[in-house]
């Protein structure tokens, strides 16, 4: 009833809808328009996390903590350690130090030239500097760096790198890599939308509703972006979604409208049973889809929660465009909105069409396309087995970044990872005077542990257990006048952004300390979002089962079909992950996309792509079954049922597929890899939904299942009765019950 009465009053105030539609998108283009400025790069550490806190201490009490400003000077000639060089290092040194936001500078050669800072070669050195603040402080300092800290000359050359720099090189090469995306996806979809509808005018109406929810987008992430942190990759993703989506689901609107007019219905009548059906279900739909990207709230990690709020509002702005500002659009045009068709519609009975024969096919022999089916899924998945999650570093750039080239060279020149120590602080006070011997034990125990290659302290440094030098000038940082504490520094060995630095954080806070301390740094960085993610997924998982679940139910008012979607939406998404693990954690589409494979894959990945990919795959679904559930009320023969839903759908969601995938493909020219993850993950999981599961496999299992596909106890199909959510009116179906009630009685 409720879609009826939205129908009549979007047909009665259509042109007033229309007007506030073209006020509104120009409002929000301005608005939307400075959007990337206002995201974040970061968000990808827990906030309640032992590492925070720890980093969090470090910074209040002694206002140091890991670098995240690091310059590499280069000698041109001879070493570092020449006089001209070293006097060229200090004067840096003491420039970095005085930079806005900046709380000091510390180099090779203002450390009594310590070995850590000089590379192997000797032509290299560092300057550390650190900002404090959250990644918006950081943002601001960096942008306002000295332009003389990276210009080489004759004598030296200069690189920046550190967290802050990647993290404002991120910002700038997603924003360039959405601009190119976005240039390359409008032709395409132009190209693609004339083929699939066959008439411009009816072409350019998914366009239309789909620049309307881009630019609705952006400005409420603008907005959500004042009020909490948001993602600067959101704003690729949820591009791609809004595009996609609201293509999807005018595609889905305005065959419905033509097949209504096609069949004797005045505008106004098509539209009104367009709305009750089609409009209907993509109410439904968009409200799955968020249901299921509202699973990633339940993680504490701003970059999850920023997709969950920025995906949610996608899907809001592109449901509203296609079922209120497309109804009355729709309504306007009438007829009309077959002007320049460049190809004539060719009718012909249903039982001729071609998924309607393929359908057929399938359920001849379901047995075997389902074991094939799910065979091959089985396959593809296997390598997901092998993930190994981490988080995302510097080589998420490309090659030829600036800070991508810095640090490329600090891994291959310098012996230790300075920038990567890791840090351990005391918890509560502690009287440095008193407890100087119990810092001296626990730093040497320390020292010994597997993977750690120096711990400094405030005294002294230590080597495989032993102390090598007593306290220097350098050791001041470890205390703080008025504080009863300390901190140590534990620089590894290994590399800390991998199964060995996580191992190494379990090992360190396994050691037994004279007091109580926290550990953090990047490694711990690392186990700690793990933690966070892991201890939080069965609760997201559970969400995403149940409303599933309840919400299939509501549309189809039985018990196997919402279990048997699940399950092969969970079997489709094991194959997309399975291909994101052997491309792009073994690396062997490197070459092709020109991307550094390091093994892992970052550990926010792929939750954030099953929950989208999930809500993707629901959207398929709920297409394909709301069309067979119709037929099904009308004749009550599962086989047909199935057969007429796959050929009314099979043409949409097939085109809406690809049409989609176009928007992802693009994604693949990103120069950061995340973007390019994501593009590869929701392409494979679209295009493997729509041929493999729409085509095959829910055919087969729904002619394997029978009438059993609409069981349910009698309370439930009362309930669904009730509050169903139904494409036409229930009349068959009360008629069927009441047939079986009267026929049970008679037994």
């Amino acid at each position: 009833m409720f879609m009826q009465r939205l129908a009549r009053a979007v047909i009665r105030r259509r042109r007033a809808i229309l007007i506030a539609a073209a006020l509104a998108f120009p409002v929000a283009g301005v608005l939307g328009a400075p959007v990337a400025q206002h995201l974040s790069a970061g968000g990808f550490t827990d906030p309640a996390a032992q590492s925070t806190r720890a980093g969090e201490r470090i910074n209040a009490l002694f206002h140091t903590g890991e670098p995240n400003v690091i310059v590499m000077v280069t000698a041109r000639n001879g070493t570092v350690d020449d006089p001209a060089i070293a006097a060229r290092g200090v004067e840096l040194t003491s420039l970095l130090a005085k930079q806005p936001g900046l709380q000091g500078a510390l180099s090779y050669w203002t450390l009594d030239k310590a070995p850590p800072l000089r590379g192997l070669d000797g032509r290299q050195a560092l300057i550390l500097g650190r900002i404090p603040g959250n990644e918006d402080a950081v943002k601001k300092a960096i942008n306002s760096l000295d332009p003389v800290l990276t210009t080489s000359d004759d004598q030296i050359g200069l690189a920046l790198g550190g967290v802050g720099e990647v993290f404002h090189e991120l910002v700038t090469q997603s924003e360039k890599d959405l601009r190119k995306a976005e240039a390359l996806t409008f032709p395409l979809t132009v190209i693609a939308l004339l083929i699939v509808f066959g008439s411009a005018v009816a072409a350019g109406l998914p366009l239309a509703i789909a620049a309307l929810a881009v630019v609705l987008t952006y400005a409420v992430l603008r907005l959500l972006a004042s009020m909490t942190d948001v993602s600067i990759f959101a704003l690729n993703l949820t591009t791609g979604m809004g595009l996609g989506l609201a293509i999807d689901y005018s595609l889905f609107i305005v065959s419905r409208f033509r097949e209504e007019l096609a069949s004797g219905r005045t505008p106004d009548d098509a539209v009104a049973r367009t709305m009750h059906t089609a409009g209907r279900t993509i109410a439904f739909s968009a409200f799955t889809v968020a249901v299921s990207l509202g699973a990633l709230l339940v993680f504490p990690l701003a970059f999850l929660r920023s997709f969950a709020f920025a995906g949610i509002a996608v899907v809001v702005t592109a449901g509203v465009g296609a079922v209120i500002v497309l109804p009355a659009l729709l309504s306007v045009l009438g007829p009309r909105v077959e002007k320049g068709r460049l190809r004539q519609p060719r009718s012909k009975p249903v039982e001729e069409g071609f998924w309607y024969r393929r359908a057929q096919a399938v359920i001849r022999r379901p047995i075997p396309v389902a074991v094939v089916g799910v065979g091959l899924l089985l396959v593809l998945g296997a390598p997901f087995l092998r993930l190994v999650p981490g988080l995302a570093d510097d080589r998420v750039l490309p090659a030829d970044s600036p800070a991508r080239e810095a640090h490329d060279a600090i891994r291959k020149n310098f012996a230790s990872n300075e920038a990567a120590a890791v840090s351990v602080v005391t918890d509560r006070d502690v009287d440095l005077g008193s407890q100087g011997d119990a810092i001296d034990a626990y730093a040497g125990r320390l020292s010994k542990v597997a993977g750690v290659s120096r711990v400094d302290a405030v005294t002294g440094y230590y080597f495989q257990g032993a102390r090598a030098l007593g306290p220097n000038a350098l050791s001041s940082r470890f205390k703080a006048d008025g504080v009863r504490g300390t901190w140590l520094s534990v620089v590894p060995s290994v590399e800390p952004m991998s199964p060995a630095g996580e191992a190494l954080v379990h090992r360190i806070r396994a050691t037994s300390a004279p007091f109580a301390v926290s550990v953090g740094g990047r490694a711990a960085e690392l186990v700690d979002t793990k933690h966070a993610i892991n201890s939080r997924l069965p609760l997201a998982m559970a969400w995403i089962a149940v409303t599933t679940l309840l919400l299939l139910f509501l549309m189809v008012g039985s018990l196997l079909v919402p279990v048997k979607a699940l399950a092969l939406n969970m079997l489709s998404l094991s194959a997309t992950f399975g291909a994101l693990v052997w491309i792009f954690q073994d690396g062997h589409l490197a070459s092709t996309l020109n991307f550094t494979p390091t093994g892992t894959i970052s550990v926010v990945v792929p939750i954030t792509l099953f929950c989208i990919a999930f809500g993707l795959s629901m959207d398929y679904e709920v297409f394909l079954l709301s069309r067979i559930k119709e037929e099904y009320d009308l004749h009550g023969d599962n086989d047909e049922a199935v057969a007429v839903g796959l050929e009314r759908t099979g043409r949409i969601v097939t085109a809406a597929a690809l049409l989609i995938t176009i928007v992802f493909v693009t994604f693949m020219t990103a120069k950061v890899v995340v973007v390019q993850i994501f593009g590869v993950g929701l392409a494979v999981a679209v295009l493997v939904d729509a041929f493999v599961i729409r085509t095959a496999l829910v055919p087969a299992f729904m002619r394997i299942a029978g009438k059993a596909n609409w069981w349910a106890p009698r309370a439930l199909r009362r309930l669904h009765l009730r509050f169903g959510v139904w494409e036409t009116e229930p009349l068959a179906i009360y008629d069927r019950v009441d047939h079986e009630s009267r026929t049970s009685a008679a037994r």
